[in-house]
């Protein structure tokens, strides 16, 4: 991965947690981060 790449998609991961933030107050993100967590929980009963 190039650095120009890196940069993009780091910019456009802010943008997006930006955007979710201020149009839905961050439900979305808190949505996918308890996913998140639930599918860590679910790997975790593999180990």
């Amino acid at each position: 991965m190039t650095d120009r790449l890196a940069i993009i998609l780091g910019l456009l991961i802010i943008a997006v947690v930006g955007l979710d933030i201020i149009a839905n107050d961050g439900r979305a993100l808190m949505f996918a981060l308890r996913k998140f967590a639930d599918f860590i929980e679910y790997l975790s009963f593999w180990r």
